[in-house]
């Protein structure tokens, strides 16, 4: 099958090895699992990054003193952990009035592990996109100091060129760093007819790994507006991508996918 299309009988191919860059869910109810039984196509799950959180001792050198921010931008469950992992080690006490901005519910709802979970103080966006999660900080910006936790490697420039379009009062904390995993010998060990990928590092790591790689009919899935924007950068095709108003999830796009595949046969 080209990358690039063509007639469309060529557009359909059987789909039995499918790729998943993230680790295997811990739960055999998790919905992968029921999708690889209903379309009877085989899973793997290989992270192709690994965070590495930035010590204490490093994070001071940014000079941010975590506790005068009053809102906080989480835009993954990582991001969530190194916070409140640097909290701890640098002893910063947050207050119980601080506001939290998250991309998703589930990544809102990730708080509760950290923190008393109250609905008055804990905002995310309707439909996991950016634009949503702007038009919740639009409401507050007037009356916060957001801290914008991200990667050293990796920050969503959409979401640090709105906050500095709008004129919000923010600061950009490195907590992580993403590093590349060494995943070349599983792809030049297996055929996969689908690779879906969660982070623009992701496609980093791809390359890193095959820095000759050619998509060569390969199917790709990306969630995220920026990790959709990485493989649309890299000039590759992408068939799968998440989240939508249709598949909010990964798993419902590949559900989609694949349900349209099995038609077309």
């Amino acid at each position: 099958m080209s990358s690039k299309g063509g007639k469309k009988h060529e557009e359909v191919k059987s789909i039995k090895h499918i790729l998943i860059t993230q680790p295997r869910p811990d739960s055999e109810k998790s919905p992968y699992f029921e999708l690889a039984k209903k379309y009877n196509v085989q899973l793997e799950f290989c992270p192709f990054i690994k965070l590495e959180g930035i010590p204490a001792k490093d994070f001071r050198r940014q000079k941010i003193d975590i506790a005068s921010y009053t809102g906080i931008i989480f835009t993954s469950r990582n991001a969530i952990d190194h916070f409140f992992r640097l909290c701890e080690e640098m002893k910063v006490s947050i207050s119980q009035d601080t506001k939290y901005f998250c991309i998703t519910e589930a990544v809102a709802l990730y708080l509760q592990k950290f923190i008393l979970y109250r609905k008055r103080k804990v905002f995310y966006g309707a439909d996991g996109s950016n634009k949503s999660l702007f038009d919740v900080i639009n409401k507050h910006k007037a009356n916060e100091k957001f801290l914008y936790v991200c990667s050293e490697n990796q920050q969503d420039n959409e979401i640090v060129n709105w906050l500095k379009n709008n004129q919000c009062e923010f600061v950009l904390a490195f907590m992580y760093r993403s590093i590349s995993c060494d995943i070349k010998p599983l792809l030049e060990k297996t055929a996969f007819d689908v690779i879906c990928f969660f982070t623009p590092s992701g496609i980093k790591s791809l390359y890193d790994n095959l820095p000759g790689f050619k998509q060569n009919g390969l199917v790709l899935g990306a969630f995220g507006s920026n990790t959709i924007r990485a493989v649309e950068e890299k000039g590759l095709k992408l068939q799968i991508a998440a989240p939508s108003s249709k598949a909010p999830s990964m798993v419902s796009a590949l559900d989609q996918f694949l349900a349209g595949s099995t038609r077309k046969k």
